[in-house]
């Protein structure tokens, strides 16, 4: 049965939930990281956050995406002898793609589709800051912002719109911000609708900042339009990773 057929699936009230004697039997043949899913699913609580730690766990260890989702329909077999919840199906496939494109992130420097930095190569960037940062005239969050702009949702029309039309607009959007930071800033793509621009904080940030914004105006207007701000850099450099991390999420998800 194909991931999408796990949509019509209902999942029924556990016939014996909350029965903690019926979980230790099953506990020894659930799949490898899937225990706490299980125990979910047997005292009828939500599976789902459950579910996607568990799919990001996978990800992160290099399981398959159609093994860990084998994975998950074994413990709703064994647990509530159905197919699993689409609901719950879904959260394993954005737990496991986040760690997935994390770690590509890591390996690439540039993003194919689009062209822009990609996420390791900023990385790379802060990291070489905050080392020099002792040597500054200033301190780092005084010289230097993340200039973060961020698409509206897409309203996809058809097949090919939803597989290539985020990735063109983000390219679009990617070169109006490099005509308006040209002097070697680094323009990145950090997530699925936000690229960010690590720029000097100086007097012409935002003359900057508002030229970008009217770029934009116009061809982003009928799309849902944009939003930019300014996110001051931490003041260590984990601060910053985290920073990153939050900012990489897509809050339509």
């Amino acid at each position: 049965m194909g991931f999408w057929a796990f949509r019509d699936k209902v999942v029924p009230e556990p016939s014996s939930a909350t029965d903690p004697v019926f979980f230790e039997q099953v506990r020894g043949d659930l799949p490898e990281r899937f225990e706490a899913v299980g125990e979910a699913l047997i005292a009828g609580r939500s599976a789902t956050d459950a579910c996607e730690v568990v799919g990001r766990l996978q990800g992160s260890q290099g399981v398959s995406l159609e093994e860990t989702l084998a994975d998950l329909r074994t413990t709703y077999e064994l647990v509530l002898g159905t197919e699993p919840a689409f609901t719950d199906a879904c959260a394993v496939a954005l737990g496991w793609s986040e760690a997935t494109l994390a770690y590509l992130h890591q390996l690439s420097c540039a993003d194919p589709l689009t062209g822009l930095a990609s996420m390791a190569h900023l990385r790379g960037r802060l990291t070489e800051l905050y080392r020099g940062d002792t040597r500054g005239p200033a301190p780092l969050r005084d010289r230097y912002a993340l200039v973060v702009v961020e698409a509206a949702a897409p309203r996809f029309s058809g097949v090919a719109d939803e597989v290539f039309g985020l990735d063109l607009r983000m390219s679009r959007i990617g070169e109006s911000a490099r005509s308006v930071f040209s002097a070697g800033e680094t323009v990145c793509r950090i997530g699925p609708r936000r690229i960010v621009v690590l720029a000097a904080r100086n007097e012409g940030l935002a003359r900057r900042t508002t030229l970008l914004r009217n770029l934009l105006e116009v061809g982003e207007r009928a799309l849902g339009g944009v939003r930019i701000w300014s996110e001051s850099l931490p003041l260590v450099p984990e601060q910053a990773s985290s920073l990153l991390d939050e900012l990489s999420r897509d809050q339509s998800i």
